[in-house]
């Protein structure tokens, strides 16, 4: 004689239960793994974009005003040429990487000031949704060149 009870037609309800569920967590291994080979493209850009912001600001800090400096009229800092620095951060950006553009140059008296941006090229997540296809990372540096 066999036992129709609940035990027996509880086991064939649940059959697949187990595979559903290890297909729900490959699914969200996937998705977590899509998330941090993004996210390390973003960090991996914006520190390639500091680094030419870096570049930039210390190659537009060195554009000097050649009269003021040898007349004697220097006194805090180094006078610099706001054309000229403005022009050397535009060529280091345009020299140095295609995927950066140099986007602000503030020139001030003891200081320059430069962004860069660069539009983020994400892999795995970009390929799924179109939110993320315009994201945009920056970076700022200054570089400053006191006397004394």
């Amino acid at each position: 004689m066999r036992q129709c009870g609940a035990g027996a037609w509880r086991g064939r309800a649940e059959r697949g239960q187990m595979s559903l569920l290890v297909i729900g967590f490959a699914v969200i291994l996937l998705a977590l793994v899509a998330v941090v080979v993004d996210a390390s493209q973003v960090v991996l850009l914006r520190r390639t974009l500091a680094s030419v912001a870096d570049g930039a600001a210390l190659t537009a800090a060195q554009s000097l005003a050649e009269q003021p400096l040898y007349s004697g009229q220097a006194r805090s800092s180094l006078p610099r040429d706001p054309a000229a620095a403005r022009a050397a951060a535009l060529d280091y950006g345009a020299s140095v990487d295609s995927a950066a553009r140099v986007v602000e140059v503030a020139v001030r008296a003891d200081a320059v000031t430069v962004v860069v941006a660069a539009q983020a090229d994400l892999p795995l997540v970009g390929q799924v949704t179109e939110a993320f296809a315009g994201t945009t990372v920056t970076a700022r540096a200054t570089a400053r060149s006191p006397i004394g």
